[in-house]
């Protein structure tokens, strides 16, 4: 299938203007559904084309007249336009098209608990095409009216606010002109808790299974989502932009959640059963916070090309975390930021697929190579980018910029180019110099601490400017104190801390990869937990967590018992299952580094019973332990050893490793499955099956993974318990298997794509493995799965 490639693209939007939309879809047949689009527009040249994934049953009419071989496949070609001024075409597209389960399109989604059934068009990045035919580039926004037609039973939510309905019929008032990759419907008998706020109708729902989850979390989400929606309306000029603010926990859902305007999606493993945890209940505000600051950073301004991908993301995540911090109650989300994913955005960074937080337009040709750059460049990366300009630039000055952009070029698109200018505008800083180093070119910069006799001195190696926060501790790391430090150019000294150990960027404020001296080295090493600041401890243990494996272990053992603080434990744990467990401990290693591991995480609960620090420890006991015993014991009463109830999700991890380690075979399984009775469920029995050390497990699991009807959940399920560090030689079969199906399997579009590259083998790999993977990417590999791949390869280095 042809990937819309710049040229295409501006060549349209200078063609066309004036683009509307009225959708009519019916979901009553449970085959397949019925889209019918008219849609309308000025042109200057005669003929374009609309795009259309999958679609069968396809009629064109342009102007009233039949266009019977318009469609290939995938373009609808359309001949024949009006050119005059004053003139608008109208083209009516009929077809009929697939329901998926991989989440790219119109998604179907039976609960097991109940039997319900949920449709939801979850669209983005050229998913909108495979819905109803469309001009699918950001930068033609369009009025989108919506009729539906599905079960009389069901609710049916969309961008804008229900105009008229009546049994089996919705339809829906005109939205503002959006971008059409945010159109969204989700359609089935949710649970639904609405309310007003500011005279706007708003609503949290989800499947009616989640009903009592979301009762349980709907005065928090509330606030949430009022606290923020009066943060933003009274630091922005632009009010909200749109009629109606729905949010929806919906099953199947690619991303974490969804900017559409109107009606934000959230993947619904986000409202959990059981307690919902502190850390948990602090990324989920977070994600709120994110998904409304697009409303007006994507929805109301839109990027013109996927070379600014960052100004929706980048902006967007750093409201997120900033908002939650600050203003919905959650302190510490900034600590979740900074130790959980800042270091992805440093780890993405260091790798070949690296590229600007705002590339040149030209380096993104087309929409195949767009969708790899969601990525922690764009989030994580062009997150703490931001906090750095905020930083630099003063709050004052950074509102003002962004509020003059906003209104210039509200319902339309924009540039970096435009936001620079309106930043420019109200600032005497040198905003265009501090774009191009730091928004124009990759990689990021070294703060090194060298010493001048005893003096500290910092030093910059690279080329952008820098404003953070250095701290000073005693030999004990006892804190001495702080100060703000402008460092360019010219290396810093800082007379003042003479003899002592110094930190930079203790609190967050920039992005740069961070070298301390021998002396500051040596006792944070020795004495990290005396560090109270947990902004400036999470720093070190994000420092720690970059050693040499061994020099990580050792660390670990040392301090992670007595870490006090859930968030830095959570990190840590986290990291050793990413990035060293599953990757860099050889297979004859890896019995020994568990034992280790699970000694650490049992000296942990041992040592303290906080439970939010406790949770965190057991899940990393949980995927360590071989005393199938213990976990044993777990499963039958619920809890753990130390009295901490199992959540779902812990149990299932439980499930997973006691199979794993052969202590659980597949009747076992099958009665935690009947006894859990979800779809987490079914996922959690899907991975633990998979895991089984046995031959016909293994190929089972493997059969699974490549059938055409796999949803998008059950092939990461299954994919998790797959490989095993502790199973390399079981499974060393299916390496080169994998690296043989992936690029087909990659065939039914970019995020089930993405669901493939990251399953890659979550193993040590010996070199002849690796080997076949460099060889495999000097063919041809679709564009998400070569990104995945070669950023495995180089994590692996």
């Amino acid at each position: 299938m042809p990937s819309l490639t710049l040229p295409e693209a501006r060549a349209r939007a200078a063609q066309l203007s004036d683009v509307s939309y009225d959708v009519e879809i019916d979901l009553t047949d449970d085959s397949m559904f019925w889209s019918r689009v008219t849609v309308e527009f000025a042109s200057s040249g005669p003929e374009t084309f609309l795009e259309l994934r999958r679609g069968t049953d396809v009629t064109v009419t342009v102007n009233g007249a039949d266009l019977p071989s318009a469609y290939d496949g995938s373009r609808i070609a359309l001949t024949g336009l009006l050119t005059g001024p004053g003139e608008r075409n109208e083209v009516v597209v009929e077809a009929r098209l697939p329901y998926v389960t991989d989440g790219e399109g119109m998604h179907t989604f039976t609960d097991p608990v109940d039997g319900e059934r949920y449709v939801s068009a979850y669209v983005g990045i050229d998913i909108t095409q495979r819905v109803f035919a469309c001009f699918d580039q950001v930068d033609l926004k369009a009025p989108i009216a919506l009729r539906v037609g599905a079960d009389p039973a069901w609710t049916v939510l969309s961008n804008a606010p229900m105009a008229m309905t009546q049994a089996g019929a919705w339809e829906f008032a005109t939205t503002p002109p959006i971008p059409v990759d945010l159109f969204v419907l989700c359609a089935g008998p949710w649970h639904s808790r609405t309310f007003r706020h500011r005279g706007l109708p708003m609503g949290w729902h989800a499947r009616a299974s989640l009903g009592a989850e979301l009762d349980r979390d709907f005065d928090e989400l509330r606030r949430i989502t009022e606290q923020c929606f009066d943060h933003y309306t009274s630091i922005f000029d632009e009010p909200f932009p749109f009629d109606t603010y729905d949010q929806v926990f919906v099953p199947g859902l690619n991303w974490g959640a969804m900017e559409n305007p109107g009606c934000v999606t959230y993947r619904d493993e986000m409202l959990p059963r059981g307690k919902v945890h502190d850390e948990a209940r602090r990324l989920r505000a977070m994600v709120v916070a994110h998904e409304m600051a697009h409303m007006w950073f994507g929805d109301l301004v839109t990027q013109r090309w996927w070379d600014d991908t960052w100004l929706t993301e980048s902006f967007a995540d750093y409201m997120g975390f900033e908002v939650a911090q600050s203003v919905a109650g959650f302190p510490g989300t900034r600590l979740s930021f900074e130790t959980r994913f800042k270091p992805e955005g440093y780890a993405a960074d260091r790798r070949r697929s690296t590229h600007p937080v705002a590339p040149l337009p030209e380096d993104v040709p087309d929409v195949a190579t767009a969708t790899t750059n969601f990525d922690a460049i764009s989030y994580a990366k062009g997150n703490a980018a931001i906090r750095q300009l905020v930083t630099w630039l003063g709050t004052e000055d950074f509102l003002a910029g962004v509020n003059v952009h906003l209104t210039r070029h509200r319902f339309a698109n924009a540039t970096l180019d435009d936001l620079v200018d309106a930043l420019d505008g109200v600032s005497s800083r040198d905003v265009r110099g501090w774009a191009e180093v730091w928004l124009r070119s990759a990689g990021h910069d070294t703060i090194r601490v060298e010493r001048d006799g005893e003096v500290p001195v910092l030093v910059r190696q690279g080329t952008r400017p820098h404003r953070l926060r250095v701290s000073a501790y005693d030999d004990a790391m006892g804190a001495v104190g702080d100060r703000w430090v402008e460092l360019e150019d010219q290396p810093v000294p800082l007379p003042e801390w003479d003899g002592r150990v110094v930190v930079p960027n203790s609190s967050g404020e920039t992005f740069a990869r961070i070298v301390l001296d021998e002396r500051s080295r040596v006792a944070a090493s020795r004495h990290l937990l005396a560090v109270a600041d947990p902004l400036a401890r999470g720093l070190l243990w994000t420092l720690v967590l970059d050693l040499p494996v061994e020099d990580q272990l050792d660390l670990v053992e040392r301090h992670l018992a007595a870490e006090p603080h859930p968030t830095l434990v959570e990190a840590v744990v986290e990291h050793l299952a990413r990035r060293v467990l599953s990757r860099r401990v050889p297979p004859g290693e890896a019995p020994g580094v568990h034992d280790r591991l699970a000694g650490c995480f049992r000296t942990g609960l041992a040592s303290g019973s906080e439970e939010q620090r406790a949770v965190a420890l057991v899940r990393g006991l949980a995927m360590t332990s071989h005393d199938d015993d213990e976990l044993r014991r777990w499963l039958t009463a619920g809890r753990t050893d130390q009295g901490h109830e199992l959540d779902p999700a812990l149990r299932w991890s439980v499930v997973h490793r006691l199979a794993g380690l052969g202590a659980l075979d597949a009747d076992g399984i099958e009665e935690e499955r009947r006894r859990d009775g979800t779809a987490q469920g079914d996922l959690g029995a899907a991975t633990a099956l998979a895991a089984r050390p046995t031959a016909e497990a293994k190929a089972e699991a493997w059969a699974a993974m490549r059938t055409a009807e796999v949803s998008n959940r059950r092939f990461s399920a299954l994919a998790s318990g797959l490989w095993s560090p502790e199973q390399a030689e079981l499974v060393a079969a299916y390496v080169p298997a994998y690296a043989a199906a992936a690029p087909g399997l990659c065939q039914r579009g970019s995020a089930f794509a993405a669901g493939v590259g990251a399953a890659f083998p979550a193993l040590f790999l010996d070199d002849a493995q690796l080997d076949l993977f460099r060889a495999a990417l000097r063919g041809d590999v679709p564009a998400v799965l070569r990104r995945a791949w070669e950023d495995a390869l180089d994590d692996r280095a």
